[in-house]
């Protein structure tokens, strides 16, 4: 069975402390829970976790969504956010984990990638001396949320054309925006193949169309 991998890159710098990175545990465990009912999602969705604050860490490789778990996530009380540092982890993770299509298999599906950042990366050299590499990997899609006030989305459009924002860090707007997070990926496991971009289902009224 051909993978969809999914890559979740997760800000735990200290901004995120408190009711935000709780907010962000009870949505991914939403979101595998509700990938699990969708029987293609089930068969081809694998999800892995990072998070940055000072530090980039894999909390979770690759995974099949029926024995994923949420992990535990901790944040520091402050410090820098190191996101240039987690998308050079993200290169090493699919440089290792992805398969590739052989003469004999065909390799896994082109990759996704959320990331959710509630500031703007504290690395900015490192940020930019990765974008290029990131788009060298050949992701059916990268997603870039700017949750609050304080995200920079000029920043994250360098990145991806793909930018959403959330006005607010609390759950019931967490919520909503890994809601759409699952749809996302259920979409993509039901249409890869037929495309080379995975179509990403409309946003909900909570979450932010950047233009």
């Amino acid at each position: 069975m051909r993978r969809l991998p999914v890559y979740l890159l997760v800000d735990t710098s200290g901004s995120m402390k408190g009711e935000p990175i709780e907010s962000v545990k009870v949505g991914i465990q939403t979101m595998a829970s509700t990938l699990r009912q969708d029987p293609f999602a089930l068969e081809s969705v694998y999800i892995s976790v990072i998070t940055f604050d000072k530090d980039a860490k894999v909390l979770i490789p690759l995974t099949p969504i029926d024995t994923f778990q949420v992990p535990e996530i901790l944040t520091p009380d402050s410090g820098p956010t190191h996101l240039g540092a987690a998308l050079e982890m993200l290169c090493k993770c699919v440089d290792s984990e992805l398969r590739r299509s052989t003469a004999d298999m065909k390799g896994d599906w082109k990759p996704l990638l959320f990331i959710m950042t509630d500031g703007s990366p504290s690395d900015l050299q490192k940020f930019h001396e990765m974008i290029p590499e990131i788009r060298k990997r050949g992701f059916g899609n990268i997603i870039a949320c700017a949750a609050g006030t304080k995200a920079k989305e000029d920043v994250l459009k360098e990145l991806t054309d793909h930018v959403v924002s959330l006005d607010t860090t609390d759950s019931a707007t967490f919520s909503q925006f890994f809601k759409w997070v699952s749809a996302s990926v259920s979409m993509g496991s039901h249409t890869v193949g037929s495309t080379s971009h995975i179509v990403l289902p409309p946003p909900p009224p909570e979450v932010h169309v950047v233009i």
